[in-house]
């Protein structure tokens, strides 16, 4: 006799009771009732409202955009197998090898209005930024997309040594350096069809030393989430 699969909630509990604040490198401040992390730190780093995730885990939601499931599965560090299930326990077929996507759903285009009093941005797989609120523009000294639309995470931290500020918000530059080439390396093997993502990362790897020095570190870092965002792809 087989088991009924689990929901989409019951993925989403049972993995973030399984995490500790320290797995993705957020502090631990006083002592916990129960174990895990608890759904406002699961919900920062995902970039989602602490509602939504509530409604999610209690099944009154059931139809997350694709996005908010990527950034679920990038908050909790699943596996490529375990991403895969946790698109289908919503309904979504699992990611693919394809390209990187630049398309801003209009769920996250009307985000990003409601919530502009918010330090809020959208950044595609391979760190460019696809959108930002004014809060994040000032906070981070960062134009819009529409007056510079070439604007790239890993190539300001890593090449123009530039986001110190972003930097000092989640905990100090090598730590966000270190977050920042572990989530590219694993957007690398969701992506590993992509030829203009794999030429990019090549090309910041002979422009930055440190850049290349960790991507060949090879390891599974861990460290601050990115956070306040919203990751389209």
């Amino acid at each position: 006799m087989t088991s009924e699969p689990l929901s989409l909630g019951e993925l989403l509990r049972s993995r973030r009771e399984h995490l500790t604040p320290d797995d993705v490198g957020l502090e631990s401040f006083g002592r916990r009732r129960t174990a895990g992390l608890r759904r406002e730190e699961l919900a920062q780093l995902a970039g989602v409202s602490v509602d939504y995730l509530t409604r999610l885990e209690q099944g009154r939601s059931r139809t997350p955009s694709r996005q908010v499931v990527a950034a679920l599965a990038r908050a909790l560090r699943l596996s490529r197998t375990e991403t895969d299930l946790l698109h289908r326990a919503a309904g979504l077929t699992p990611p693919g090898s394809g390209v990187v996507s630049t398309h801003v759903p209009a769920g996250v285009r009307r985000m990003l209005s409601r919530m502009s009093d918010l330090p809020l941005a959208v950044f595609a797989a391979d760190w460019t930024l696809l959108g930002s609120t004014p809060v994040w523009q000032a906070l981070f000294e960062a134009p819009s997309v529409a007056a510079d639309p070439n604007q790239n995470l890993l190539v300001q931290v890593f090449v123009d040594d530039g986001v110190s500020k972003i930097a000092t918000a989640h905990g100090g530059a090598d730590a966000f350096e270190r977050a920042l080439v572990s989530d590219v390396r694993r957007s690398a093997a969701d992506y590993r069809d992509d030829v203009g993502f794999r030429t990019f990362v090549a090309d910041l790897r002979a422009r930055s030393p440190r850049f290349a020095a960790l991507w060949d570190e090879g390891r599974a870092l861990t460290g601050t989430a990115l956070t306040p965002r919203s990751r389209s792809g």
